[in-house]
C-alpha cells in the first residue's frame, strides 16, 4: 500500500513529523475532526504545543497507527502512551476494538498484577512525569498497588529486589549511624527501604499518606523515613536537602509519636539546625520533641546557641520542648513523667546557670516552667539558683527575689 506524506505535525517545538494524514486519522478522533474530511493534495500541518511526553512519545503512537494497533505496552510506556491515547482521543468510537486507549486501559487494570521490578519501573517512569501521570490516574494506581504489595507481603521480599537482590534475606540490626550499616543493615522488615529511596519528596509524600490510610506498621513507615533522609543527603544540595528534611518531619508527624524515639528525632534536629526548614516543618519537630521529652537526656538539650546570640546553649528551644510537652502530653501527663522531665530540667537549669550571658528573663523562665507538684525535691534548683546568683552580682534586688520566690 503506497504511505503518503500530507500531514505535517509539529510537536511542541521539539520535532517536526511527516505523515500519512489517513492512516493517523483512523486512529485519532482528534485528528479526523480536523482533517478527516479534508480532500486535495495539499499538505495540512497541525501544531501541539503541549503534547504528553513530547516528540518521543508522539513517534511511539505513530508507529502503533503504522502498525496497524500493534505495539508493546510495557512499564516504562504505559503512563505516557494512556495520555497520549486520550489527548489525540484514540478510542473505540474511531478504530474499534483496535484502540490505543483500551489496550492502555487494560495494562492499567492488570497492574495489580505486575511484579515488583515492574512497578518500580512504572514508578519511576510515573517520577519522569509526574504530572502526566498524576492527572491520567496511574501514579496513583501504582503507588496503591506497592502499597498493598507490601501489605500483603509483609515482612518476606515478594521478589528478589531490584537494587539489593540478598537483601530479604538479612537478620541484622538496623542501625544506621555509619554508612555502611545504612547500606547494608537490613532487616525482614524494611527490604523494600532501598528500592523506595529512590523517589522523589513529593512522591514519598503520597506513599507515606497511602500507607497511613491503609494502616501500615507506623513504627516501619518511621523507619524508612528516617532511612530516606540519611540516603538522600549523602548526594544533595541544601535546597533539596532542605525539601527532603520537610517531607520528612511533616511525615512522622502524622504517626502515632510511640512510633518514633526520642533519640531519633534528636538526630533530625541536629541536621534541621544547619539548614534553613520551613517555620512549620520546625514547629512541627519541637513538638514531637516536647512530647518526648521525658525520654530526653541532658546531652540531647545542650543544644548550641544559634549564630550570633552570646549565651552559651539555645534556652528558648528548650522552653519551647517545655511547653510543647505541657501542651501536647495531655492526658497522657502522668506524675511519673512530669516527674522525670523537671529532675531533667534541674540538671539542664544547673549546666546553663554559669552562663555570665543568661538573661535573667531566661533563666527565671526555666525555673518556673513546671508545675510546684512535678518536684519532689527542690536541692537541685536551689543549688543552680545560687550559682546563678553569684555569677550575675549584678541583678537587681527585685530580679533576685523573683527568682528566689519561685523556690517552694
Amino acid at each position: 500500500m503506497a504511505v503518503c506524506c500530507d500531514l505535517e505535525a509539529d510537536i511542541n517545538g521539539e520535532e517536526t513529523f511527516l505523515l500519512d494524514k489517513k492512516i493517523i486519522c483512523s486512529f485519532s478522533g482528534r485528528l479526523s475532526k480536523l482533517f478527516g474530511k479534508s480532500t486535495g493534495a495539499n499538505r495540512n500541518k497541525v501544531i501541539f504545543n503541549d503534547f504528553p511526553g513530547g516528540a518521543e512519545n508522539f513517534e511511539l503512537i505513530s508507529r502503533f497507527c503504522y502498525n496497524k494497533g500493534e505495539i508493546d505496552i510495557n512499564p516504562s510506556n504505559i503512563s505516557l502512551l494512556y495520555s497520549a491515547a486520550e489527548f489525540m482521543e484514540m478510542s473505540k468510537s474511531v478504530s474499534g476494538n483496535c484502540n490505543l486507549l483500551e489496550k492502555t486501559k487494560k495494562c492499567i487494570e492488570e497492574l495489580g498484577y505486575w511484579t515488583w521490578p515492574d512497578l518500580l519501573v512504572a514508578l519511576k517512569h510515573c517520577q519522569e512525569m509526574q504530572q502526566v501521570a498524576t492527572s491520567s490516574g496511574i501514579l496513583e494506581k501504582c503507588l496503591d498497588s506497592i502499597v498493598g504489595r507490601l501489605a500483603i507481603t509483609g515482612e518476606a521480599s515478594p521478589c528478589a529486589s531490584t537494587s539489593s537482590p540478598d537483601s530479604s534475606g538479612l537478620r541484622l540490626s538496623c542501625d544506621t549511624r555509619s554508612t555502611e550499616s545504612l547500606k547494608n543493615s537490613f532487616s525482614r522488615a524494611n527490604w523494600w527501604f532501598e528500592d523506595l529511596s529512590v523517589l522523589s519528596p513529593n512522591l514519598v509524600e503520597m506513599l507515606v499518606k497511602s500507607m497511613v490510610s491503609r494502616k501500615y506498621n507506623q513504627v516501619i513507615i518511621s523507619r524508612f523515613l528516617l532511612y530516606y533522609q540519611k540516603s538522600k543527603f549523602f548526594t544533595a544540595s541544601s535546597d533539596e536537602k532542605r525539601q527532603v528534611l520537610e517531607i520528612v518531619i511533616d511525615g512522622l508527624y502524622t504517626l502515632d509519636p510511640s512510633c518514633i524515639s526520642c533519640k531519633s528525632l534528636f538526630g533530625v534536629l541536629r541536621v534541621v539546625l544547619n539548614l534553613n526548614i520551613s517555620k512549620s516543618s520546625r514547629n512541627k519537630l519541637e513538638c514531637m520533641i516536647g512530647s518526648q521529652m521525658d525520654q530526653a537526656t541532658l546531652d540531647n538539650l545542650l543544644i548550641p546557641s544559634p549564630y550570633g546570640t552570646s549565651c552559651l546553649y539555645d534556652v528558648n528551644l528548650v522552653l519551647r520542648f517545655l511547653k510543647a510537652f505541657l501542651r501536647e502530653g495531655g492526658w497522657r501527663l502522668s506524675p511519673t513523667r512530669m516527674k522525670k522531665v523537671a529532675s531533667l530540667m534541674d540538671l539542664y537549669i544547673a549546666e546553663v546557670a554559669p552562663d555570665p550571658f543568661l538573661r535573667f528573663s531566661k533563666f527565671l523562665a526555666l525555673v518556673v516552667a513546671l508545675p510546684d507538684s512535678a518536684r519532689d525535691c527542690w536541692d537541685e534548683l536551689y543549688h543552680a539558683i545560687d550559682v546563678y546568683l553569684e555569677v550575675h552580682a549584678g541583678l537587681s534586688e527585685e530580679e533576685k527575689l523573683k527568682i528566689c520566690c519561685a523556690l517552694n
